[in-house]
């Protein structure tokens, strides 16, 4: 498996080929994914192939983005399926990379460890001080796809989401949890001030 020559191609293609509106699915959050797979999978004790795996998994979870919106997680596997066996991914590794890609639809059904690990890095960012941030570009994306019509529904939606979610892997739940609870407080505040 030839993962370092894949992970340039595939970003440079992805710089070039993605909406350049789609401000939270870009090639940022492709890299901030792949960090956050990296540092989950060390905490979970998973490394050499089945690292190699899911970060290959996290590079190509969001490409299907560059042909369709919703239900991008199917494109992004036939994308995977196409360009993995030319950089000696053989079809069992091609099927635990499927996977670990369709273990990011929401909502999240991860079916095995290294899915659980994918699913968690996905959605990092909701346990750490840059949500708010993060959140900005995935609403600036939701009010250009036409998902989300006023800052309030934007704030209900990322609530709600935030209440229902649950990380999967130990590592992530220690690692994550604790700033996520305080980040869906400041969201409740936000919608209910209290005077």
């Amino acid at each position: 498996m030839d993962y370092e020559s894949l992970r340039e191609q595939v970003l440079n293609w992805l710089e070039k080929e993605l909406d350049k509106n789609l401000a939270y699915h870009s090639v940022g959050h492709t890299k901030d994914v792949i960090r956050a797979v990296e540092r989950l999978a060390k905490m979970e004790n998973v490394n050499g192939k089945a690292m190699t795996l899911l970060k290959t998994a996290a590079l190509f979870h969001d490409v299907g983005f560059t042909k369709v919106y919703d239900g991008h997680e199917e494109a992004s596997i036939e994308i995977a399926t196409e360009m993995l066996p030319k950089y000696g991914y053989s079809e069992n590794d091609l099927e635990q990379i499927k996977g670990m890609i369709r273990s990011t639809r929401i909502p999240q059904s991860p079916q095995n460890h290294l899915e659980e690990i994918m699913a968690d890095a996905d959605l990092d960012y909701i346990g750490r001080d840059d949500l708010f941030m993060i959140g900005q570009k995935l609403q600036y994306e939701w009010n250009y796809v036409g998902k989300i019509s006023s800052l309030r529904e934007w704030h209900e939606k990322q609530l709600s989401f935030l209440k229902n979610h649950s990380f999967f892997t130990p590592s992530a739940q220690k690692l994550r949890e604790r700033k996520k609870q305080k980040n869906i407080k400041e969201l409740e505040n936000l919608l209910c001030p209290k005077n």
